[in-house]
């Protein structure tokens, strides 16, 4: 199961990597071709805001999965060990309660948007929007998996703070060097 999740992880790294690089040359393509050549390729502009919409979407799984995500850890630093764990418990319960409205949503969007074509490539709107669906069962399983590792005591009280912060993801600790 891990290998295959790893493998999930590493397919969506490469996926963002490849939509990024394809938007970038759309992008700077058709700024050459309007400053250079006074023209353009129409469905360019479209094209790159629908990668971008799938990017901050499939990017907020990866950065989930990293605990990469803003959060607020102060009162929870104080907590003693069982408060850690109920704080802990709630968000992530409220969290599930975010996908599952996420995935709601996009099904209600689904209909709507499933005879929506867009202006220009006249794709269906509900593919555009359908990151929806992976992104909101994505992070639904690794929170459900998270509290399943909480019910069973596979936490520490550091894990149990859900924040990183930036010092420590851009140096990584060294034992016995001061901080």
């Amino acid at each position: 199961m891990k290998t295959l999740n790893n493998l999930f992880f590493k397919l969506a790294e490469m996926l963002l990597v490849t939509m990024l690089a394809v938007m970038v040359v759309m992008v700077f393509g058709n700024v050459v071709l309007r400053y250079g050549f006074n023209s353009g390729i129409i469905s360019s502009e479209e094209l790159s805001r629908y990668l971008f919409i799938w990017i901050t979407f499939l990017g907020a799984i990866i950065a989930f999965r990293e605990n990469a995500h803003l959060g607020l850890d102060t009162v929870v630093r104080l907590l003693p060990s069982s408060g850690k764990k109920v704080f802990f418990a709630v968000s992530n319960v409220l969290m599930f309660g975010c996908c599952v409205l996420m995935f709601y949503g996009t099904w209600k969007q689904q209909g709507i948007n499933a005879t929506t074509l867009s202006p220009v490539t006249e794709t269906p709107m509900s593919w555009v929007y359908g990151v929806g669906y992976l992104t909101s069962v994505a992070m639904g399983l690794m929170i459900l998996g998270k509290l399943v590792r909480l019910a069973r005591g596979g936490f520490t009280d550091d894990d149990l703070i859900q924040v990183q912060d930036s010092e420590d993801a851009a140096a990584p600790h060294i034992p016995g060097a001061a901080r």
